[in-house]
Protein backbone atom coordinates (compact mmCIF):
# COMPACT_ATOMS: atom_id res chain seq x y z
CA UNK A 1 0.00 0.00 0.00
CA UNK A 2 1.39 3.44 -0.97
CA UNK A 3 2.32 5.67 1.94
CA UNK A 4 0.22 8.78 2.42
CA UNK A 5 1.71 12.04 1.09
CA UNK A 6 2.86 14.07 4.11
CA UNK A 7 0.97 17.28 4.81
CA UNK A 8 2.67 20.38 3.41
CA UNK A 9 1.59 22.35 6.50
CA UNK A 10 2.00 20.54 9.82
CA UNK A 11 -0.27 21.68 12.66
CA UNK A 12 0.49 21.41 16.39
CA UNK A 13 -1.99 22.50 19.06
CA UNK A 14 -0.44 23.32 22.43
CA UNK A 15 -2.79 25.00 24.89
CA UNK A 16 -3.87 28.31 23.28
CA UNK A 17 -1.00 28.30 20.74
CA UNK A 18 -1.05 26.88 17.21
CA UNK A 19 2.29 26.00 15.56
CA UNK A 20 2.22 25.80 11.75
CA UNK A 21 5.29 24.24 10.12
CA UNK A 22 5.87 24.67 6.38
CA UNK A 23 6.77 21.15 5.30
CA UNK A 24 8.36 20.94 1.84
CA UNK A 25 11.99 20.83 2.99
CA UNK A 26 13.30 19.37 -0.29
CA UNK A 27 11.88 22.44 -2.08
CA UNK A 28 13.09 24.82 0.68
CA UNK A 29 9.42 25.10 1.74
CA UNK A 30 8.48 26.94 -1.47
CA UNK A 31 4.78 27.78 -1.25
CA UNK A 32 2.52 25.55 -3.32
CA UNK A 33 -1.14 26.30 -4.03
CA UNK A 34 -1.98 23.61 -1.47
CA UNK A 35 0.08 25.38 1.24
CA UNK A 36 -1.35 28.84 0.56
CA UNK A 37 -4.92 27.50 0.56
CA UNK A 38 -4.31 25.64 3.84
CA UNK A 39 -2.60 28.58 5.56
CA UNK A 40 -5.44 30.93 4.61
CA UNK A 41 -8.03 28.43 5.85
CA UNK A 42 -6.20 27.98 9.18
CA UNK A 43 -5.56 31.70 9.79
CA UNK A 44 -9.22 32.56 9.17
CA UNK A 45 -10.42 29.70 11.42
CA UNK A 46 -8.03 30.64 14.26
CA UNK A 47 -9.17 34.25 14.13
CA UNK A 48 -12.73 33.14 14.94
CA UNK A 49 -11.66 30.59 17.59
CA UNK A 50 -11.54 32.19 21.06
CA UNK A 51 -9.31 29.36 22.32
CA UNK A 52 -6.45 30.42 20.00
CA UNK A 53 -4.30 33.31 21.27
CA UNK A 54 -1.07 32.99 19.29
CA UNK A 55 0.01 31.52 15.92
CA UNK A 56 3.63 30.46 15.37
CA UNK A 57 4.84 29.88 11.78
CA UNK A 58 8.15 28.13 11.07
CA UNK A 59 9.82 25.99 8.40
CA UNK A 60 11.08 22.40 8.32
CA UNK A 61 14.77 22.00 7.47
CA UNK A 62 17.26 24.69 6.42
CA UNK A 63 14.68 27.17 5.12
CA UNK A 64 11.77 29.11 6.54
CA UNK A 65 10.43 29.57 3.00
CA UNK A 66 12.34 30.30 -0.21
CA UNK A 67 9.34 31.88 -1.97
CA UNK A 68 6.50 30.77 -4.20
CA UNK A 69 6.55 27.58 -6.27
CA UNK A 70 8.10 29.35 -9.28
CA UNK A 71 8.66 26.24 -11.47
CA UNK A 72 4.94 25.43 -11.29
CA UNK A 73 4.02 29.03 -12.16
CA UNK A 74 6.40 29.08 -15.15
CA UNK A 75 5.09 25.71 -16.32
CA UNK A 76 1.54 27.11 -16.43
CA UNK A 77 2.67 30.23 -18.33
CA UNK A 78 4.51 28.12 -20.91
CA UNK A 79 1.37 26.01 -21.38
CA UNK A 80 -0.57 29.21 -22.12
CA UNK A 81 -2.39 28.96 -18.77
CA UNK A 82 -1.15 32.27 -17.34
CA UNK A 83 -4.58 32.77 -15.74
CA UNK A 84 -3.81 29.90 -13.34
CA UNK A 85 -0.64 31.70 -12.30
CA UNK A 86 -2.55 34.92 -11.63
CA UNK A 87 -5.10 32.95 -9.55
CA UNK A 88 -2.18 31.57 -7.49
CA UNK A 89 -0.83 35.08 -6.90
CA UNK A 90 -4.27 36.45 -6.03
CA UNK A 91 -4.70 33.79 -3.34
CA UNK A 92 -1.19 34.48 -2.02
CA UNK A 93 -1.91 38.22 -1.84
CA UNK A 94 -5.18 37.52 -0.01
CA UNK A 95 -3.22 35.50 2.58
CA UNK A 96 -0.69 38.36 2.91
CA UNK A 97 -3.56 40.79 3.56
CA UNK A 98 -5.13 38.56 6.22
CA UNK A 99 -1.75 38.26 7.97
CA UNK A 100 -1.13 42.03 7.75
CA UNK A 101 -4.51 42.80 9.31
CA UNK A 102 -4.65 39.86 11.73
CA UNK A 103 -6.39 40.42 15.04
CA UNK A 104 -4.16 37.91 16.88
CA UNK A 105 -0.40 37.69 17.14
CA UNK A 106 1.73 35.83 14.63
CA UNK A 107 5.28 34.84 15.55
CA UNK A 108 7.40 33.86 12.52
CA UNK A 109 10.61 31.96 13.31
CA UNK A 110 12.96 32.74 10.42
CA UNK A 111 15.67 30.17 11.13
CA UNK A 112 17.08 29.82 7.59
CA UNK A 113 16.29 31.05 4.08
CA UNK A 114 13.55 33.69 3.71
CA UNK A 115 12.98 34.90 0.16
CA UNK A 116 10.19 36.38 -1.95
CA UNK A 117 6.89 34.78 -0.93
CA UNK A 118 8.54 33.64 2.32
CA UNK A 119 8.78 37.31 3.32
CA UNK A 120 5.08 37.66 2.49
CA UNK A 121 4.03 35.00 5.02
CA UNK A 122 6.24 36.41 7.79
CA UNK A 123 7.05 40.13 7.57
CA UNK A 124 3.37 41.18 7.70
CA UNK A 125 2.97 39.47 11.10
CA UNK A 126 3.54 41.08 14.49
CA UNK A 127 6.76 39.31 15.57
CA UNK A 128 9.60 38.18 13.26
CA UNK A 129 12.43 36.21 14.86
CA UNK A 130 15.78 36.13 13.04
CA UNK A 131 18.67 33.82 14.02
CA UNK A 132 22.33 33.43 13.04
CA UNK A 133 21.09 31.09 10.26
CA UNK A 134 18.74 33.61 8.64
CA UNK A 135 19.34 34.62 5.01
CA UNK A 136 16.80 37.15 3.70
CA UNK A 137 16.49 38.39 0.11
CA UNK A 138 13.99 39.68 -2.43
CA UNK A 139 15.76 38.37 -5.58
CA UNK A 140 12.97 39.12 -8.05
CA UNK A 141 14.79 41.58 -10.34
CA UNK A 142 17.33 38.84 -11.19
CA UNK A 143 14.34 36.74 -12.31
CA UNK A 144 12.88 39.46 -14.52
CA UNK A 145 10.09 40.46 -12.15
CA UNK A 146 9.53 42.74 -9.12
CA UNK A 147 9.00 42.08 -5.38
CA UNK A 148 5.32 41.18 -4.81
CA UNK A 149 3.52 39.89 -1.65
CA UNK A 150 3.08 43.43 -0.26
CA UNK A 151 6.82 44.20 -0.50
CA UNK A 152 6.15 47.70 -1.82
CA UNK A 153 4.45 48.32 1.55
CA UNK A 154 7.02 46.84 3.94
CA UNK A 155 10.21 47.65 2.00
CA UNK A 156 9.20 51.29 1.48
CA UNK A 157 8.92 51.65 5.27
CA UNK A 158 12.49 50.59 6.02
CA UNK A 159 14.91 53.35 7.12
CA UNK A 160 15.75 55.91 4.42
CA UNK A 161 16.04 54.28 0.99
CA UNK A 162 17.19 50.89 2.27
CA UNK A 163 14.04 49.31 0.81
CA UNK A 164 14.94 50.47 -2.70
CA UNK A 165 18.42 48.98 -2.22
CA UNK A 166 17.02 45.60 -1.08
CA UNK A 167 14.39 45.48 -3.84
CA UNK A 168 16.59 46.49 -6.77
CA UNK A 169 19.79 44.59 -5.96
CA UNK A 170 18.34 41.42 -4.40
CA UNK A 171 20.97 41.86 -1.66
CA UNK A 172 21.13 39.11 0.97
CA UNK A 173 20.71 40.18 4.58
CA UNK A 174 21.67 38.14 7.64
CA UNK A 175 19.77 38.04 10.93
CA UNK A 176 21.67 40.95 12.48
CA UNK A 177 20.94 43.10 9.40
CA UNK A 178 17.26 42.14 9.46
CA UNK A 179 17.06 43.27 13.07
CA UNK A 180 18.97 46.50 12.37
CA UNK A 181 16.69 47.57 9.51
CA UNK A 182 13.41 46.46 11.14
CA UNK A 183 12.52 43.47 8.96
CA UNK A 184 12.98 41.35 12.11
CA UNK A 185 11.64 42.40 15.49
CA UNK A 186 13.92 40.08 17.53
CA UNK A 187 17.13 38.07 17.18
CA UNK A 188 17.32 34.76 19.04
CA UNK A 189 20.07 32.10 18.74
CA UNK A 190 18.92 29.08 16.75
CA UNK A 191 18.61 26.81 19.80
CA UNK A 192 14.93 27.75 19.83
CA UNK A 193 13.43 24.96 21.95
CA UNK A 194 13.26 27.01 25.15
CA UNK A 195 11.73 30.01 23.34
CA UNK A 196 8.99 27.87 21.77
CA UNK A 197 8.25 26.18 25.10
CA UNK A 198 7.93 29.58 26.81
CA UNK A 199 5.68 30.96 24.03
CA UNK A 200 3.38 27.94 24.38
CA UNK A 201 2.60 29.06 27.94
CA UNK A 202 0.96 32.23 26.62
CA UNK A 203 -2.05 33.10 28.76
CA UNK A 204 -5.48 34.34 27.78
CA UNK A 205 -5.47 37.64 29.69
CA UNK A 206 -2.99 39.64 27.58
CA UNK A 207 -1.27 37.42 24.99
CA UNK A 208 0.43 40.36 23.23
CA UNK A 209 2.24 41.60 26.32
CA UNK A 210 3.08 38.04 27.38
CA UNK A 211 4.58 37.13 23.99
CA UNK A 212 6.49 40.43 23.87
CA UNK A 213 7.98 39.89 27.36
CA UNK A 214 9.06 36.32 26.49
CA UNK A 215 10.65 37.39 23.20
CA UNK A 216 12.44 40.30 24.87
CA UNK A 217 13.84 37.90 27.50
CA UNK A 218 15.31 35.61 24.82
CA UNK A 219 16.49 38.24 22.34
CA UNK A 220 20.06 39.33 21.65
CA UNK A 221 21.37 42.46 19.90
CA UNK A 222 24.14 41.50 17.47
CA UNK A 223 25.86 44.29 15.57
CA UNK A 224 25.90 44.10 11.76
CA UNK A 225 29.35 43.20 10.41
CA UNK A 226 31.81 45.92 9.39
CA UNK A 227 31.19 45.21 5.65
CA UNK A 228 27.40 45.18 6.06
CA UNK A 229 25.11 47.37 3.94
CA UNK A 230 23.71 48.61 7.27
CA UNK A 231 27.06 50.40 7.76
CA UNK A 232 26.59 52.23 4.43
CA UNK A 233 23.22 53.87 4.93
CA UNK A 234 24.59 57.28 3.99
CA UNK A 235 25.74 56.03 0.55
CA UNK A 236 22.52 54.03 0.08
CA UNK A 237 20.36 57.06 0.87
CA UNK A 238 22.43 59.32 -1.39
CA UNK A 239 22.29 56.93 -4.37
CA UNK A 240 18.98 55.04 -4.04
CA UNK A 241 16.99 58.22 -3.43
CA UNK A 242 17.60 59.21 -7.06
CA UNK A 243 14.58 59.45 -9.32
CA UNK A 244 15.44 56.76 -11.91
CA UNK A 245 17.39 53.50 -12.05
CA UNK A 246 19.86 55.10 -14.50
CA UNK A 247 20.51 57.94 -12.02
CA UNK A 248 20.96 55.47 -9.15
CA UNK A 249 23.65 53.60 -11.11
CA UNK A 250 25.37 56.87 -12.16
CA UNK A 251 25.43 58.09 -8.55
CA UNK A 252 26.94 54.79 -7.36
CA UNK A 253 29.60 54.97 -10.08
CA UNK A 254 30.38 58.57 -9.09
CA UNK A 255 30.81 57.44 -5.46
CA UNK A 256 33.19 54.69 -6.61
CA UNK A 257 35.46 57.22 -8.40
CA UNK A 258 35.89 59.17 -5.15
CA UNK A 259 36.64 56.09 -3.08
CA UNK A 260 37.03 52.63 -4.66
CA UNK A 261 34.86 50.19 -2.73
CA UNK A 262 34.14 46.49 -3.33
CA UNK A 263 30.64 46.90 -1.92
CA UNK A 264 29.76 49.65 -4.44
CA UNK A 265 31.25 47.57 -7.29
CA UNK A 266 29.17 44.54 -6.28
CA UNK A 267 26.04 46.70 -6.00
CA UNK A 268 26.54 48.21 -9.47
CA UNK A 269 27.26 44.73 -10.83
CA UNK A 270 24.01 43.35 -9.40
CA UNK A 271 22.01 46.21 -10.93
CA UNK A 272 23.62 45.80 -14.36
CA UNK A 273 22.91 42.04 -14.37
CA UNK A 274 19.24 42.41 -13.40
CA UNK A 275 16.31 42.72 -15.79
CA UNK A 276 15.85 46.33 -17.00
CA UNK A 277 12.07 45.80 -16.97
CA UNK A 278 12.21 44.29 -13.46
CA UNK A 279 14.34 47.16 -12.13
CA UNK A 280 12.13 49.92 -13.48
CA UNK A 281 8.81 48.48 -12.35
CA UNK A 282 10.33 47.62 -8.95
CA UNK A 283 11.48 51.19 -8.33
CA UNK A 284 8.13 52.65 -9.36
CA UNK A 285 6.32 50.07 -7.18
CA UNK A 286 8.34 50.94 -4.04
CA UNK A 287 7.85 54.67 -4.63
CA UNK A 288 4.08 54.24 -4.96
CA UNK A 289 4.07 51.95 -1.92
CA UNK A 290 5.42 54.73 0.31
CA UNK A 291 2.11 56.56 -0.08
CA UNK A 292 -0.29 53.58 0.02
CA UNK A 293 -1.79 51.34 2.67
CA UNK A 294 -1.08 47.60 2.65
CA UNK A 295 -4.36 46.74 0.89
CA UNK A 296 -3.76 49.27 -1.89
CA UNK A 297 -0.21 47.94 -2.36
CA UNK A 298 -1.43 44.35 -2.68
CA UNK A 299 -4.18 45.26 -5.18
CA UNK A 300 -1.69 47.21 -7.30
CA UNK A 301 1.01 44.52 -7.10
CA UNK A 302 -1.58 41.90 -8.08
CA UNK A 303 -2.45 43.98 -11.14
CA UNK A 304 1.25 44.36 -12.02
CA UNK A 305 2.07 40.67 -11.59
CA UNK A 306 -0.88 39.74 -13.82
CA UNK A 307 0.78 41.70 -16.64
CA UNK A 308 4.04 39.84 -15.87
CA UNK A 309 2.28 36.45 -16.08
CA UNK A 310 0.53 37.33 -19.32
CA UNK A 311 3.86 38.45 -20.81
CA UNK A 312 2.34 41.02 -23.15
CA UNK A 313 4.84 43.79 -22.24
CA UNK A 314 7.97 41.75 -21.49
CA UNK A 315 8.69 38.02 -21.19
CA UNK A 316 11.62 38.56 -18.84
CA UNK A 317 10.05 36.54 -16.00
CA UNK A 318 9.99 33.28 -17.97
CA UNK A 319 13.47 33.99 -19.37
CA UNK A 320 14.90 34.85 -15.93
CA UNK A 321 13.47 31.67 -14.39
CA UNK A 322 14.90 29.65 -17.29
CA UNK A 323 18.38 31.12 -16.85
CA UNK A 324 18.55 31.09 -13.03
CA UNK A 325 16.30 28.23 -11.88
CA UNK A 326 15.74 25.78 -14.77
CA UNK A 327 18.71 25.64 -17.18
CA UNK A 328 20.91 27.44 -14.62
CA UNK A 329 23.21 28.94 -17.26
CA UNK A 330 22.86 32.27 -15.39
CA UNK A 331 22.86 34.10 -18.72
CA UNK A 332 19.38 35.58 -19.23
CA UNK A 333 18.60 37.32 -22.52
CA UNK A 334 16.57 40.29 -21.29
CA UNK A 335 14.18 42.08 -23.63
CA UNK A 336 14.48 45.04 -23.64
CA UNK A 337 18.19 44.55 -23.07
CA UNK A 338 19.11 48.08 -21.95
CA UNK A 339 17.59 50.33 -19.29
CA UNK A 340 17.14 53.18 -21.76
CA UNK A 341 15.06 50.90 -24.00
CA UNK A 342 12.58 50.21 -21.17
CA UNK A 343 10.53 53.33 -21.81
CA UNK A 344 8.30 55.04 -19.26
CA UNK A 345 5.28 54.22 -21.43
CA UNK A 346 6.12 50.50 -21.07
CA UNK A 347 6.52 50.82 -17.29
CA UNK A 348 3.18 52.63 -17.14
CA UNK A 349 1.37 49.68 -18.72
CA UNK A 350 2.16 47.44 -15.72
CA UNK A 351 0.17 49.76 -13.46
CA UNK A 352 -3.00 49.76 -15.58
CA UNK A 353 -5.95 47.43 -15.16
CA UNK A 354 -5.90 44.50 -17.54
CA UNK A 355 -8.55 43.97 -20.18
CA UNK A 356 -11.52 42.21 -18.62
CA UNK A 357 -12.16 40.09 -21.72
CA UNK A 358 -9.22 37.96 -20.51
CA UNK A 359 -11.46 36.93 -17.60
CA UNK A 360 -9.27 39.03 -15.32
CA UNK A 361 -10.44 41.27 -12.49
CA UNK A 362 -8.74 43.29 -9.78
CA UNK A 363 -7.95 41.57 -6.48
CA UNK A 364 -10.94 41.69 -4.13
CA UNK A 365 -9.69 41.72 -0.55
CA UNK A 366 -11.85 40.00 2.08
CA UNK A 367 -13.73 42.22 4.55
CA UNK A 368 -11.97 42.44 7.93
CA UNK A 369 -13.56 43.09 11.33
CA UNK A 370 -12.37 43.71 14.90
CA UNK A 371 -9.09 45.05 13.60
CA UNK A 372 -6.48 45.98 16.23
CA UNK A 373 -4.96 49.48 16.09
CA UNK A 374 -1.72 48.02 14.68
CA UNK A 375 -3.67 46.65 11.66
CA UNK A 376 -5.75 49.80 11.16
CA UNK A 377 -2.50 51.82 10.98
CA UNK A 378 -1.45 49.73 7.95
CA UNK A 379 -4.55 50.65 5.97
Amino acid sequence: MASETPSQVLVEEISSVRILTLNRPNQLNALSLNMITRLLQLFLAYEEDPRVKLVIVKGQGIAFCAGGDVPAIVRDIRLGKWGRSTDFMSLQHTLNYVMATYSKDQVSILNGIVMGGGAGVSVHGRFRIATENTVFAMPETSLGVFPTVGASYFLSRLPGFFGEYVALTGARLDGAEMLACGLATHFVPSTLTALEADLCRVGSSDPVTFASIILDAHTQYPHPKHRSACQRLDVIDKCFSRRTVEEIISELEREATHKPDDWISATVGALKKASPAGLKISLRSIREGRLQGVGQCLIRENRMVSHVMKGDISKDFVEGCRAILIDKDRNPKWEPRRLEDMKNSMVEQYFKRMEEEDGWEDLKLPPRKHLPASAIAKL
